[in-house]
């Protein structure tokens, strides 16, 4: 993502939790709202707080097709509308570019930008005590079930 993701924000920026995006993406363009529901469950717990989703069709031609969460059908998103955060319009023109760059021909994908609001307490507290963030990172879900098959083979190896 660029450096130009900025928007009004009516809460306090120190009330913020950390900011994810993910980029999902559905060949044959067969997106058809499934997640919804989980989604709405996680905004509607307060475990997350969508800031942006953006939906990008890409045609077998090449052609884009570019929706923001207020343009998407009721069919689709809809259902989320009544989420949108004032900080809803976080991504520049070049982050969707972007990502529609390594969309396949003939694909939906969704680009999600979140807070994760379980956090922005104890991220406000850290702040309020003097810490900052010196460094983060994410182990993909794929991974680590990787390597918890790899542990149970050689495990069920080792009995035999």
């Amino acid at each position: 993502m660029t450096d130009q993701m900025t928007a009004p924000v009516a809460q306090p920026l120190d009330e913020l939790g950390p900011v994810d995006w993910i980029v999902v993406e559905f060949p044959g363009s067969r997106f058809r709202g499934e997640i919804i529901p989980t989604l709405e469950q996680l905004v509607r717990s307060g475990t997350i707080r969508v800031l942006d989703l953006v939906l990008i069709r890409k045609g077998e031609d090449g052609s884009l097709d570019i929706s923001e969460l207020s343009e998407v059908d009721e069919s689709e998103l809809g259902v989320l509308r009544a989420y949108e955060t004032e900080l809803a319009w976080l991504l520049s023109e070049d982050d969707v570019a972007a990502v529609a760059e390594v969309i396949e021909p003939g694909s939906t994908a969704a680009l999600l930008v979140w807070e994760n609001a379980w956090a922005a307490p104890f991220a406000s507290a850290l702040r309020h005590a003097g810490g900052h963030l010196v460094d983060s990172g994410r182990i993909p879900v794929q991974a680590l079930i990787q390597a918890i098959e790899e542990e149970e083979s050689e495990d069920a190896g080792e009995g035999e």
